[in-house]
């Protein structure tokens, strides 16, 4: 093939390439016509970029100086890709040792984290976005046994955390969140149930969360919409307890989870515990005794033997303020109601005798003297165990609270749209690897994963269409300054 000129009747110049076989010249194609020395060297560079294309042939010599240009007015914007973000995703699950999972798989926990949708809109984001296809027929190949790779995951997951975090299975924070589907419907998983969404009217179920102190998650139980949460504890650390072979652990969860049978449920399965203690619920007589022990200072705690193991009391000066702004906002919408009584209305500080209502001094009298005071359970001895440690670690259950709304907000975990349960098992694995993924960047980079994909989204790979070889050209951009500083923190070892 060869690049010819020829003169036009408008007294211009073609560019065409030929090849001629048996003495027959034959056009290949019809690059453009030039009405000037500069049109014509565009011309002929496009020419040649033509052939070069065409004939897909290796150069023995490369050439040292390839033609960069992109020709303007044969070329064509077709959009961008984030392979960038994609390739760090990739990196992470490498790191965490899930990169021999289905790609599909992982490209589904890529594209939950930078723009979540339902499965078979994220197939479309993932090619739209990150420049790989996936079909359908291949999701649903795959789907059924993505699910019994739960065991596998979660392995991996705390492999890493152990590696990465120091975490060495003695503190494990536990707690509950409820997931709403857009039905009302209900199956054997899908129940109605308490709902911390206010859904109380549309099926759910229950995610028991298991995370290190430093908040990255670690495993998961999924259980029926109607289950008490209360009763998702135990079998949750007991199932983590018997997969980890763990012999020594502290869990630590909210007032939600404590009842006499799940304090006796941990003790004979040899486990620790820290809980809130709901100090509204407790005799009359181990009040008293608070009343008159506890000392209303800051910093001031208290430790009691109780049923439910030591009952550790602590006051706050902030928190009595809160407490009393509250209780006095409830005492005066109590008379408001008494004065207008309301059938509909059933206030805190409130009671009826059957005709009349008033107000429950008795009630007050007892909030009162819980103003400012926070309680706390545990089975620890205070050798191994200061109260101001076992404060300090329950506050740190916010961890937990922070991994739900990722999830929630971030991740979009909730409503569900499915309604088998095999997808709706296979969605909260996706969720959770992608939680995992997420908080990861977070402790690594000490920047919110919203904030990650907004910077990750300023490096872009724009694609322009060669109209002359029918070929895409990638132009990739540099990274940020601040990119830069994020990658270097997240190759940082812990």
């Amino acid at each position: 093939m060869k690049v010819r000129i020829v003169k036009t009747a408008s007294n211009a110049r073609a560019v065409q390439v030929v090849r001629y076989h048996q003495n027959k010249r034959i056009i290949m194609s019809h690059i453009g016509s030039a009405h000037s020395e500069g049109e014509l060297n565009d011309l002929l560079l496009l020419a040649n970029e033509w052939i070069k294309n065409f004939s897909s042939q290796l150069s023995v010599f490369p050439d040292e100086s390839p033609n960069k240009i992109i020709h303007l007015n044969h070329s064509r914007f077709i959009g961008v890709k984030y392979r960038f973000f994609h390739q760090q995703i990739k990196d992470i699950q490498q790191q965490i040792g899930l990169d021999d999972l289905p790609t599909l798989l992982n490209d589904l926990v890529a594209i939950r984290i930078f723009e979540p949708a339902s499965k078979l809109r994220s197939l479309e984001l993932i090619e739209q976005f990150f420049g790989v296809v996936h079909s359908r027929k291949t999701f649903y190949k795959i789907a059924p046994n993505c699910i019994e790779l739960k065991q596998k995951i979660e392995d991996k997951v705390v492999d890493f955390a152990k590696a990465n975090y120091k975490f060495d299975y003695q503190i494990l924070f536990y707690d509950v969140t409820t997931l709403y589907f857009e039905t009302f419907e209900e199956d054997e998983l899908r129940k109605n149930g308490f709902s911390k969404d206010n859904k109380s009217q549309q099926p759910q179920i229950l995610i028991g969360l298991m995370v290190s102190k430093e908040g990255f998650p670690v495993a998961y139980e999924v259980f029926s919409g109607n289950t008490f949460e209360g009763h998702t504890i135990i079998p949750s650390i007991n199932n983590f307890i018997k997969k980890n072979e763990v012999k020594d652990l502290t869990v630590i969860a909210d007032a939600a989870m404590i009842s006499t049978e799940n304090v006796k449920q941990l003790l004979l399965n040899k486990i620790n515990y820290i809980v809130g203690a709901r100090l509204g619920n407790i005799p009359t007589s181990l009040l008293d005794t608070i009343d008159k022990s506890i000392i209303r200072e800051d910093g001031k705690s208290i430790r009691l033997k109780t049923d439910n193991g030591y009952l550790i009391c602590s006051f706050s000066s902030l928190r009595y303020r809160k407490d009393k702004y509250e209780m006095e906002k409830q005492i005066e919408k109590a008379k408001q109601v008494i004065e207008k009584p309301s059938k509909t209305k059933k206030l805190k500080f409130t009671q009826t005798d059957g005709i009349e209502i008033s107000l429950n001094q008795t009630l007050i009298e007892k909030t009162q003297k819980l103003l400012g005071i926070k309680g706390y359970y545990t089975n620890l001895e205070a050798s191994i165990a200061s109260n101001s440690t076992i404060i300090e670690r329950y506050h740190e259950l916010y961890r937990i609270e922070q991994a739900f709304r990722i999830s929630k907000n971030d991740l979009q975990t909730r409503p569900i749209f499915h309604y088998k349960e095999q997808p709706i098992k296979l969605h909260i694995l996706i969720c959770f690897m992608a939680l995992v993924i997420s908080k990861h960047i977070e402790l690594k980079t000490k920047i919110s994963i919203r904030k990650f994909i907004d910077e990750s989204k300023k490096i872009v790979d724009g694609e322009i269409w060669n109209q002359i070889t029918n070929k895409i050209v990638t132009i990739n951009a540099n990274k940020t300054i601040k990119m830069n500083d994020l990658i270097e923190k997240l190759n940082t070892p812990h």
